[in-house]
């Protein structure tokens, strides 16, 4: 009985202690200042910002937001101003207490997401990139992305509803990845393609049944220019119905 009665005795300090510490901790902490700004980012993403153009996006939104105390700072406010950012898919804004031997510290966390381009577009108009949302990614001396770039006469709206899902295509099949390098749009919305292997230059035509069209190249790749003869044409022609014309040099 003795033994029982000092168990529960015991038990009782030990709640009493942790009720007591965390009443503390959570007195001390509502008192907790921001002192520190954490961006965090993907190294593998291919657009990055840099951590002071992010800061700077912080910032605008809250210039006061460095010594500021945590329960006063409005995160969601923040990461609709960062998402706001064309190069920026998703943006978590949440704020972090850190101690040390002595004291606690407030950090403003900030995780973003690049937009992952997959085309660089560079018409007669205007040059972007495009992910594969047809979100606009605005070009910047801050970063580069080695993506398919397509070029000459075309207008936004061609852009995201008729060469976003044709590279798009392109992009799923390995071998069409590897092999077009270039697209080119002439004023007709006809398009040339330029391949990495061989010297040809392929007129695609429109891009209506662009997936049957690529079917015939690979088997004319496959059955003609595979047969050691990727330099002795000048172009191969996918633009008239259920035919390959290939033109030597």
């Amino acid at each position: 009985m003795f033994w029982k009665v000092l168990k529960i005795a015991g038990s009782l300090v030990l709640v009493i202690f942790i009720v007591g510490t965390l009443a503390f901790t959570s007195s001390e902490s509502k008192n907790v200042v921001c002192q520190n700004i954490d961006i965090e980012f993907g190294s593998d993403e291919l657009i990055q910002l840099n951590k002071d153009e992010l800061i700077r996006l912080v910032k605008a939104a809250d210039n006061a937001v460095v010594g500021k105390r945590l329960t006063q700072i409005n995160c969601d406010k923040i990461e609709h101003a960062v998402e706001k950012h064309e190069a920026i898919l998703k943006a978590e804004v949440y704020t972090v207490i850190e101690k040390d031997s002595s004291s606690f510290k407030g950090v403003l966390a900030v995780k973003v997401r690049h937009r992952k381009p997959v085309v660089r577009i560079m018409s007669e108009t205007a040059s972007y990139y495009l992910d594969k949302f047809g979100g606009k990614i605005p070009v910047s001396s801050n970063y580069t992305a080695n993506v398919l770039a397509t070029t000459g006469y075309f207008s936004e709206k061609f852009a995201v509803k008729q060469l976003l899902p044709f590279v798009l295509y392109l992009e799923n099949d390995e071998f069409w990845r590897a092999q077009i390098e270039q697209i080119y749009v002439e004023k007709n919305g006809e398009v040339l393609l330029t391949p990495l292997v061989g010297k040809h230059i392929i007129e695609f035509g429109k891009l209506d049944d662009y997936q049957k069209k690529l079917r015939k190249m690979k088997a004319f790749y496959e059955q003609v220019l595979a047969k050691n003869n990727w330099n002795k044409y000048k172009t191969v022609s996918l633009k008239y119905n259920n035919q390959v014309i290939a033109k030597r040099r």
